[in-house]
């Protein structure tokens, strides 16, 4: 068995087919499929089923994809190790729309002064999206809220948000003051992320908690049309209060949710059955760092930090 029989093996899975696979990998179809022929017979199982439609791993080849995965993740690891004392590598780290504008910027400038040589991939996506990519092995790490966690993660708390309303102030659904309750709110048409998502499930239980059924106007997975749509009048929007640390938005008025105890935990997250290659550890190391020097810095509204120095200190 050849790692690069493997490698092979996993890049059709991931493609759905020996064509797009080839492509992606620069050799030739009929190379691939005597490989994957190859790598069959000695195994003495069948791993792939090969259709018009595409091609598809039997059960044999589920088991035998999530272990060729690990391997190659491994082989990855040992390289990276033997490269020497200057850290070399990459990372890929998913979080939230509103955390990536308060901590990318700081967090690549970090990187780029101590781990110069670390390549960072970042991704911008709702919670939700989040946990399926790091599922899916397409994020190394991701920084999303407590609700989305799964039982196969590494889960290590960061920090605690504040909710903020946000409405337009020209609108007849506005509210006035720095601060409203939920039962304020549920009459009100709501802008909110669709229940594949931490926050929105958050907010679910809150209303279900003070007996309040909120007023959904409509569903908004992205969110710079959500808080344009806001700013538009269309309706109020809840959100982490990252949202209020970024750069001013004109047209929109926050107000900190006043009820007690409702709040989101920002978790950073990895796939417990996966060894941190010394890029990905570094760059999780780099991320508790930023956050915090951004809560105690006062540049991140609304954020307490958890555990350990400095716990209790808001922003």
């Amino acid at each position: 068995m050849e790692l690069r029989q493997l490698r092979y093996f996993v890049a059709i899975v991931e493609h759905g087919s020996m064509g797009r696979a080839a492509l992606a990998l620069g050799v030739a179809t009929a190379a691939l499929s005597q490989q994957v022929s190859r790598l069959e017979g000695e195994l003495g199982v069948r791993l792939l089923l090969r259709q018009v439609q595409g091609t598809t791993p039997t059960a044999a080849g589920e088991a035998f994809l999530r272990r060729a995965r690990q391997i190659l993740r491994q082989t990855e690891l040992a390289a990276e190790e033997a490269r020497g004392a200057r850290l070399t590598g990459s990372a890929t780290l998913g979080f939230t729309p509103a955390t990536a504008a308060v901590l990318g910027g700081p967090l690549l400038q970090g990187m780029r002064e101590r781990y110069p040589e670390v390549r960072l991939h970042l991704v911008e996506a709702f919670s939700g999206f989040l946990s399926q990519m790091l599922n899916a092995r397409k994020l190394d790490l991701a920084v999303v809220f407590q609700t989305d966690i799964a039982q196969r993660w590494h889960c290590t708390p960061i920090l605690r948000e504040s909710l903020f309303a946000i409405c337009s102030p020209a609108s007849p659904h506005g509210f006035a003051g720095s601060s409203v309750r939920l039962e304020d709110l549920a009459d009100k048409p709501l802008l909110l992320p669709s229940r594949a998502h931490g926050l929105r499930l958050l907010l679910d239980v809150a209303f279900s908690q003070i007996g309040c059924a909120p007023r959904i106007e409509a569903e908004i997975d992205s969110l710079g049309l959500l808080l344009e749509a806001v700013r538009l009048g269309y309706g109020v929007t809840i959100q982490q209060s990252a949202v209020a640390s970024c750069s001013p938005r004109p047209g929109l008025s926050f107000a900190r949710i006043a009820n007690t105890g409702v709040g989101v935990q920002n978790v950073l997250v990895n796939l417990a059955e996966e060894e941190a290659s010394p890029a990905v550890a570094v760059t999780g190391k780099m991320v508790f760092e930023v956050a915090r020097k951004l809560v105690t810095d006062r540049h991140w509204v609304g954020a307490t930090l958890g555990d350990g120095p400095g716990a209790g200190l808001t922003a």
